[in-house]
């Protein structure tokens, strides 16, 4: 194989014995490199580890490795395990920041580690366990890391070389195999020169005055018409087409507008028709009736693609869109991640989403990651991506800052968990607090803000003992419980502790897992519980308003989630055998953010067997796990077709 200068630049570190970290572009060819060590690793009869962000992408490099090497690859992602003790092992980040955690782990058996996407550290919810995950590295693992550009690579490389002392090289690529044309529609009209993009929102921000107030001239703002844009692409041959919209009712809606366009000639329509039905038999949706609303899109070279979609469906789609019968998909930026899933153009229709916390305009590094999808390697001279800009929501000095600017430094969002806390107290005891010196964020900060972090953690260590989970420089039972059961520790524990768990039927253990994972949207509406499930619910509120009160007194953020039972009638009519399409009349959430949920529900009733509750708890709990994972909940099932 002929490889790319940085690419073989990387394999011959990794030759030398070398951890080494990749920054390069969307679609440079990353993946390469890991499929080096991993052909490497199956030849020299060692063990490597793949991590991934998302569950999605995990579920992806399974399907794409496993096909590449037979019977070597397996899959940890909390709610699958197939293969678990196979040569090369792909999961979740979160998985392998537990199992270096675990007194009992088989990570001594594994000599590679590779973190796909590590710029994910920056996250602000999850980023610390990738932080952890590296700061608690086992001596005897190398380290891949691929990362998306960021300008402070060298900052992480330089950490890291500080706190395990190994070599370690960096592997830096700006330029992309296929360079991108940018373009912009602003006022109705098409052009790729910003300068001209600066003078059409020059003319929509005129005004004119009334009564000494200044009003802006809405009579100058010409419609953005997606259809226009569409047609536009079709007719100068830039399809296929990859439409990032940041809503999921906003994808469906712009799909379903697109409905007079037909992109598929004859044979491409009976192509896309035959191979719609083979997977639509195989993955059991030919009477689905998401699936049969999408179709006459589907048949036009048209689709959409989101978190809310079924999964098997979801898959259909992404199948087809390889097969480069879908012309224009509308897509949430997850598709961003999907792995080898070019197209000739990129197309935004906004430049601003919601961070988790709040709305903001698009990052720079995010915006590359998307724009990265533009231009097929070896069928493309140049990728095209096309900006939709609206004077009334962005600005040119928004719009400048997201295309033009430099991509945002990867910062530490270092919080380390209650479990992490219990796990690390149990080896270190009240050393524990001489591991933040090792962390990315005191490499990171100044003293003030070092201070913060460190007495973050005292606080928490602070609770833990108030709370009976360190006694006399030990952890106890119910801290081991605790360990066990990341990001939902302390009420569970409680509940644990009071012996309410040993009360509680499989359903209800069920129910009770899925109101801890439950995250309402605003306006969802809450349900009508029998007596027994309020009662459930008054405990629980209890229970976690006690503990919100315990964190808010000692400064501690995020609070401890709070219990939701939304979702209870549907999880119950589920448990009783009813139909998914039954059991979504219950629910005030999308079909495929449903299974979500679901499958969430397992993974905290299978860490629930991992902690010392009762053999009669855990007897339901592989109950209540077998009650709900069937049919389209099942996700290994969806895996191994």
């Amino acid at each position: 194989m002929i490889y790319d200068a940085f690419q073989e630049k990387a394999i011959n570190y990794i030759k030398d014995g070398h951890s080494v970290i990749v920054s390069a572009p969307t679609g440079a060819g990353k993946t390469v490199i890991a499929e080096y060590v991993i052909n490497d690793c199956l030849e020299k009869n060692k063990r490597a580890i793949y991590t991934a962000p998302i569950k999605a992408l995990s579920n992806q490099k399974f399907r794409e490795f496993k096909d590449g090497f037979p019977g070597k690859i397996g899959i940890l992602t909390g709610d699958v395990s197939i293969n678990p003790h196979a040569p090369i092992l792909i999961m979740t980040t979160e998985i392998f920041r537990n199992k270096i955690l675990e007194e009992e782990s088989d990570i001594a058996d594994y000599s590679w580690i590779i973190f796909d996407e590590i710029h994910y550290m920056d996250d602000y919810e999850r980023g610390t366990v990738w932080e952890e995950s590296l700061i608690f590295l086992p001596k005897h693992m190398k380290m891949l890391a691929l990362s998306a550009t960021i300008p402070n690579i060298d900052e992480f490389a330089n950490w890291i070389h500080s706190i395990h002392k190994r070599p370690l090289k960096v592997v830096k690529e700006e330029k992309r195999p296929v360079p991108l044309h940018f373009f912009y529609q602003c006022q109705g009209d098409i052009v790729d020169n910003v300068s001209k993009v600066k003078h059409l929102m020059r003319i929509s921000e005129r005004h004119y005055y009334y009564k000494g107030r200044r009003f802006p001239k809405k009579e100058h703002l010409k419609p953005n018409k997606a259809t226009s844009l569409v047609e536009h692409l079709f007719n100068n041959n830039k399809l296929p087409c990859i439409y990032f919209s940041f809503g999921r009712k906003r994808c469906e809606y712009l799909a379903r507008e697109m409905g007079g366009f037909d992109f598929l000639n004859v044979e491409e329509k009976i192509k896309i028709k035959s191979l719609l039905n083979e997977l639509c038999w195989k993955y059991g949706l030919a009477e689905e009736r998401t699936q049969l609303m999408l179709r006459p899109l589907i048949e036009r070279g048209i689709a959409h693609h989101h978190a809310g979609m079924l999964p098997t469906l979801k898959e259909i789609v992404e199948q087809l869109f390889t097969s480069r019968l879908i012309k224009v998909i509308f897509t949430t930026e997850t598709f961003a991640l999907g792995i080898n899933m070019p197209a000739r153009t990129v197309v935004f229709d906004e430049l601003r989403k919601f961070y988790g916390r709040f709305f903001s305009s698009l990052k720079t590094r995010d915006f590359y990651q998307m724009a990265g999808r533009a231009g097929r390697r070896g069928i493309d001279t140049e990728g095209f991506v096309y900006t939709r800009v609206n004077p009334r929501f962005t600005s040119y000095q928004e719009l400048d800052k997201t295309i033009y600017g430099e991509p945002e430094r990867v910062r530490s969002r270092f919080n380390a968990s209650y479990a992490t806390i219990l796990n690390l107290y149990g080896k270190y005891g009240e050393k524990l607090y001489d591991i933040y010196p090792r962390s990315f964020h005191y490499f990171q900060e100044k003293e003030v803000r070092r201070e913060r972090a460190l007495e973050l953690l005292r606080a928490k260590v602070s609770l833990l003992k108030d709370l009976d989970y360190i006694a006399r420089g030990r952890i106890t039972e119910k801290g081991f419980f605790a360990g066990k059961v990341y990001g939902y520790e302390l009420s569970l524990s409680e509940l644990y502790e009071e012996g309410l768990l040993e009360k509680l039927s499989e359903k209800e253990l069920g129910m009770l897992s899925l109101a801890l994972v439950f995250e309402p949207r605003r306006g969802c509406t809450e349900p009508k519980l029998n007596k027994r499930l309020k009662g459930l619910k008054d405990i629980t509120d209890s229970i976690v308003l006690r503990i919100q009160k315990m964190e808010k007194h000692l400064n501690i953020k995020p609070f401890s989630k709070t219990y939701f039972y939304n979702l209870s009638p549907c999880l119950e009519a589920w448990m009783n055998g009813e139909e998914f399409d039954k059991v979504l009349r219950y629910a005030d959430v999308d079909g495929g953010e449903l299974i979500r949920y679901f499958r969430m529900t397992i993974q905290i009733l299978r860490e629930i067997l991992d902690t010392p509750v009762a053999s009669s708890v855990k007897e339901r709990a592989g109950k209540a796990i077998g009650l709900i994972n069937r049919d389209i909940i099942d996700a290994e099932k969806q895996l191994r077709m």
